[in-house]
């Protein structure tokens, strides 16, 4: 693997049906050694998690789920314990605004590798309505039968 070659571990589809993502950051996050090879074998979860900002000016992430690494014994730790993502004080800062801003929120979105290092990519995002939610699937749907239509008209 390079080192700019980019492993995915865990995607939250959920976020993209639950919200409008308005930007983007890249975070490393601070893990254990037993966390870092089960997450080599794919064993996380994004479902249910959300970030947050601690009044010390911190962020981390909650409810990601990492199952135990099996030959971790002692060394394991809570599959769903607080996590400390790691950015930069201007990256913190513009988060931090915007989640002050009215029915903004931060939203995990996928987890992967870049190179030997863990990063997870997270969204400032404004919650969907359920008629947005009802929107996107539509349009979905839509774009789904263009392309089947247009398989269909190559084929004929």
């Amino acid at each position: 693997m390079g080192k700019d070659s980019v492993k995915l571990i865990a995607n939250n589809k959920k976020a993209y049906h639950d919200f409008f993502i308005e930007d983007t950051y890249e975070a490393g996050i601070a893990l254990a050694g037993t966390e870092v090879k089960s997450l080599r074998r794919g064993n996380c979860s994004l479902k249910e998690s959300f970030v947050r900002i601690s009044k010390e000016g911190e962020v981390f992430i909650e409810g990601m789920h990492i199952s135990p690494y099996e030959q971790g014994n002692i060394f394991n730790k809570d599959p769903l314990r607080v996590r400390k993502l790691l950015l930069n004080r201007a990256e913190i800062r513009k988060l931090g605004a915007g989640i002050r801003e009215k029915g903004y929120t931060i939203v995990p979105l996928q987890v992967y590798f870049k190179g030997s290092l863990v990063k997870v990519q997270i969204g400032l995002a404004r919650g969907k309505k359920l008629y947005d939610k009802r929107d996107s699937i539509a349009k979905k749907d839509a774009q789904r039968d263009m392309e089947r239509a247009q398989k269909e008209r190559e084929r004929g």
